[in-house]
């Protein structure tokens, strides 16, 4: 990643209007990335875009980018991130584009890429529209111009796809959900996906005006969600994020099922039916008590980076289907290309109704360790992880918590800051060894 200069780990993403989340800029990059394309013998690429009010202006920059290069368009409108890698498969396109900051507040936004076989983009690709982008921006002959189409039934496919994901012989008849979509792209689709399977629906966060995509609701912000479940007495809730790829869940007691849960109880299903394909990925920031429960299962576990993107490349290493982020991204190969919030939730619901056990009583037999994250924001002008301060603290909060527990910090590959993060048996302990550090990570900023 240190060769990058606009990509991180989630594309290219910033504050809207400041570079390079730019018109101009996005205009350029549609094109560079059209070239390298065009090159390589694409013809189509699709465009999707959560509700974020910037999505129109970056939607029109990229059709002329890409036209300019000789790319033909086709428009999804509002989408979830997985359901573009879905479409772009389906409809034999080249490449997928996704307008979107997945769980970042309405003021940033993002490109990201998706491949053929919707999966993001090679690191080698990536590299090669940067370097294209250094060049200067022009324009095939008039005749050349790639075309603009908006395909209007996007979202009743990827109902129908994600429905499909479901076991044709159950149904969600017997449950009450409450379903938050964060005024994102998920809002015309997660409420009739789980309706058209049966389930009675709560919605929250399906009036996107523009600027309340993650406002205070979704996966990012679960106390909205975590009341409902209570106050409507459901049997469960659902929480996607702004773009539709991350997951977490709620029981009946409002307590809230986070990523490692997640797929702990996916992973104990497909292992009890027979499903188990290898082991499970997680990260660096997976609770210990994941690891720990697989282990009494005898699934083998491992860690990857912190991102979806290193979650997928060490499935790929290891030959294996199921990964997940505690922030819940899950993806399972068995199902989807890449992490899927909607499909996820269906997973989990198909343990639910095959093994005729409550969320609450799934998500029991596997005992989290409480695990405390501090984030400090920084400037980017010095770094605090090579602080020699910082450093001491660290290997200080270690040795106490040497055999139980774990110490992790790390740079945000989103935002501008350091996430700090302890984990250990005692929250109180914990949650005071987490703020040792992060003041002085402070003082290093």
């Amino acid at each position: 990643m240190s060769e990058r200069r606009y990509f991180g780990t989630d594309g290219v993403r910033g504050l809207v209007g400041k570079y390079p989340i730019t018109p101009d800029f996005v205009m350029k990059l549609g094109y560079a990335a059209g070239k390298i394309m065009a090159a390589q013998g694409t013809k189509k690429v699709l465009i999707g875009k959560d509700t974020r009010i910037s999505g129109y202006m970056l939607e029109s920059a990229l059709e002329a980018g890409f036209s300019a290069a000789g790319v033909d368009v086709g428009l999804l409108g509002p989408m979830p991130t997985p359901g573009i890698a879905y479409l772009t498969k389906t409809f034999r396109a080249e490449a997928g584009i996704v307008i979107s900051a997945s769980h970042n507040p309405f003021y940033d936004n993002g490109i990201k890429f998706f491949s053929q076989d919707g999966q993001k983009l090679p690191d080698s690709v990536e590299l090669a529209i940067e370097a294209e982008l250094d060049k200067e921006m022009g324009c095939v002959e008039s005749a050349q111009l790639g075309k603009a189409n908006r395909i209007d039934d996007a979202a009743g496919r990827y109902i129908e796809f994600c429905k499909g994901q479901f076991p044709s012989e159950l149904s969600l008849n017997h449950l009450k959900i409450v379903v938050d979509c964060a005024n994102g792209a998920t809002y015309h689709i997660a409420p009739n996906v789980f309706r058209e399977l049966g389930a009675e629906v709560i919605v929250i966060g399906t009036e996107p005006n523009g600027t309340n995509i993650n406002d205070n609701c979704g996966a990012t912000s679960m106390d909205q969600i975590s009341k409902a479940v209570v106050e409507h007495k459901a049997d469960l809730g659902i929480a996607l994020d702004g773009d539709g790829d991350r997951l977490m869940m709620v029981d009946h007691t409002g307590y809230v099922v986070d990523g490692d849960e997640a797929v702990y109880i996916i992973a104990a299903h497909e292992q009890l039916s027979n499903r188990m394909r290898g082991g499970v990925v997680g990260t660096l920031m997976s609770n210990m008590g994941l690891e720990l429960a697989l282990e009494k299962l005898d699934i083998p576990f491992t860690r990857s980076g912190v991102g979806d993107r290193y979650v997928m490349e060490k499935l790929r290493e290891h030959n294996w289907r199921l990964g997940a982020e505690n922030s819940g991204h899950i993806i399972n190969l068995n199902h989807t290309s890449t992490g899927d919030g909607i499909v996820a939730a269906l997973n989990v619901l198909t343990a639910v109704c095959q093994s005729h056990k409550s969320l609450f009583e799934l998500r029991s037999a596997m005992t989290m360790l409480p695990q405390v994250l501090v984030n400090v924001r920084f400037s980017g002008e010095t770094d605090p992880l090579t602080s020699e301060e910082v450093i001491a603290s660290v290997k200080s909060v270690e040795e106490r918590l040497v055999g139980r527990g774990r110490v992790l910090l790390r740079k945000s590959g989103t935002e501008p800051l350091i996430r700090v993060m302890v984990e250990g048996p005692d929250r109180e302990e914990v949650q005071e060894l987490a703020n040792e550090i992060a003041d002085t990570v402070k003082k290093a900023c």
